[in-house]
């Protein structure tokens, strides 16, 4: 992430529509993302995440995609993906996906990852399949959001 990223990410935090996949429900200040983005060259093994901004070919910000829970000893780390609405289905998030995980398998030397999908988000379903997740289960009623409860489904990738 860059410092140029603020506004972006500004945006990106504080879009309602996605604060249920990141368990947020306060908005978040230029001055604390700004203090993010100024600790945000830290080491995965350091802080144990690793946000990356996803770019079209234009080298415009049109999404975000992490690793969370870092674990080295047990090799493995959540994956968490968003691409901002007017940019969905223009195959960055596909694109983004597979470039993280050649890092995490070649780079970190991970063994698995795994992700959280909100059960009606077909096309983030259908993104982990196609990327080799396995759907590992389902979550009743974890998410409360403003339609109620949702179920979620884990996935889990093995390398």
């Amino acid at each position: 992430m860059e410092p140029t990223d603020l506004e972006f990410l500004y945006g990106l935090e504080n879009d309602t529509a996605v604060w249920h996949v990141g368990n947020t429900l306060t908005p978040y200040s230029r001055a604390v993302l700004k203090t993010y983005l100024e600790n945000a060259t830290l080491d995965i093994y350091t802080v144990k995440q690793l946000r990356l901004v996803i770019c079209n070919p234009a080298h415009e910000a049109v999404g975000a995609i992490d690793l969370f829970d870092f674990d080295p000893l047990h090799q493995r780390a959540g994956v968490g993906v968003v691409v901002m609405a007017p940019h969905r289905g223009n195959g960055h998030a596909g694109e983004a996906l597979q470039l993280l995980l050649n890092y995490c398998q070649n780079t970190l030397q991970l063994h698995q990852v795994y992700c959280t999908v909100t059960a009606t988000n077909l096309a983030s379903i259908n993104l982990f399949q196609k990327a080799e997740f396995e759907k590992v289960g389902i979550r009743r009623d974890w998410l409360h959001t403003p339609d109620g409860w949702q179920d979620v489904v884990e996935f889990q990738r093995v390398f």
